[in-house]
């Protein structure tokens, strides 16, 4: 579909926007959706922004039964009046290589990103302008099919709805402490843990109330055979430095790719830091926390790109006690801050943009 043109019908009435000071994250949304349809007759077709509304679904929709439904998160920015999308190149790969895997249609990568464009430009007095502040932008695709048969879908819908938020960190840099999550599973080496879909979300909630029980924001995922080696911190990519060098989980096929998390190790290579993708055994976490050789602990995620760990906590199974570890004395590592506020300041226009990760958009309103 790439010289297809966007239908574009514009509200009749426009929402009141909320105050930037009380924007929150995924429940204001903007004026209007963009939409397109998929059949096997058709191809993909009849791509159009319209005002937002409430989807009409039979409910028989393949995606409500079967869980055949992908998604991705990336934003767009107002950088000194102009809005920049930060590597939504990435986010669509990333999208086909989720549709792929659980047997929906691609898209053609060109189209979605200039239909992407368009959408922000119909929308853009939406992005906001606050530091910390941008418009979070969510696509989504699904099996539309009114039919009870589990096979590929033969009608496919896929959206695009955008969200105006707040800062992430309102007080600075908070530092998490994070339950290491050794008796659910998130994904599975051969499964969909690599690829952006609703089930992988709703596989990961268990852990997370876990978490909250033993006073932690998050939880930790270990691998699904051995329970031992690190894989994703709650929904984001983890990143550990330890004796002054940075190591993250190798992607082994049940860890998601995150764009945050590519751009991260980039960052890193740039600055001529040694940096190892690898297996990494939360047992030997633990004594190096506790021996002083893991300085430092982050998470990284299109939310609040980068989030420092300052806690580690446990259950002894043998005893039922909680055992927990301290990272830089709980609190956010320099270097941390540093990282935190590169990818910010670039995402933001005000660093170099050497890799050309930066896609204006248009004026911003």
């Amino acid at each position: 579909m790439t010289n297809a043109k966007v239908r574009v019908e514009l509200t009749q009435n426009p929402k009141e926007k909320v105050p930037e000071d009380k924007l929150g994250f995924g429940t204001v949304f903007t004026d209007h959706l963009f939409l397109m349809d998929w059949d096997e007759e058709n191809g993909w077709h009849d791509a159009r922004v319209v005002p937002y509304n409430a989807l009409q679904l039979d409910p028989s929709c393949g995606a409500l039964h079967y869980g055949q439904a992908i998604f991705e998160g990336l934003k767009a920015y107002n950088n000194g009046g102009k809005v920049y999308l930060f590597r939504p190149q990435k986010n669509f790969e990333r999208l086909n290589n989720s549709a792929d895997r659980v047997c929906l249609p691609k898209l053609d990568e060109e189209f979605a990103l200039e239909a992407l464009k368009e959408f922000v430009t119909v929308d853009r007095s939406w992005v906001p302008t606050t530091p910390g502040t941008s418009l979070y932008l969510r696509p989504l695709m699904f099996n539309s099919e009114a039919s009870l048969g589990v096979h590929p879908a033969k009608k496919v819908t896929y959206l695009v709805m955008a969200s105006p938020s707040g800062a992430y960190f309102t007080g600075g840099l908070q530092p998490m402490r994070l339950y290491v999550e050794d008796e659910y599973v998130r994904a599975a080496v051969g499964g969909i843990g690599f690829a952006k879909t609703a089930g992988n979300y709703a596989a990961s909630l268990k852990g997370q109330l876990k978490a909250q029980e033993f006073g932690c924001q998050q939880c930790l995922w270990l691998d699904a055979k051995e329970h031992r080696y690190v894989e994703e911190g709650g929904a984001m990519n983890v990143f550990f430095k330890i004796n002054g060098e940075f190591y993250t989980p190798a992607l082994t096929g049940s860890i998601l790719p995150g764009v945050t998390r590519d751009s991260m190790l980039q960052l890193l290579r740039d600055r001529g830091e040694k940096v190892h993708e690898a297996r990494l055994d939360v047992n030997e976490l633990f004594k190096q926390a506790q021996n002083g050789e893991l300085e430092e602990m982050f998470c990284t995620g299109t939310a609040a790109v980068v989030t420092p760990v300052g806690t580690l906590v446990r259950q002894n199974h043998e005893t039922g006690q909680l055992e927990e570890v301290s990272i830089n004395g709980g609190e956010t590592g320099e270097y941390t801050r540093s990282l935190y506020e590169e990818l910010t300041n670039l995402q933001l226009g005000k660093g170099e943009d050497k890799h050309g990760w930066l896609v204006e958009v248009c004026d911003a309103e």
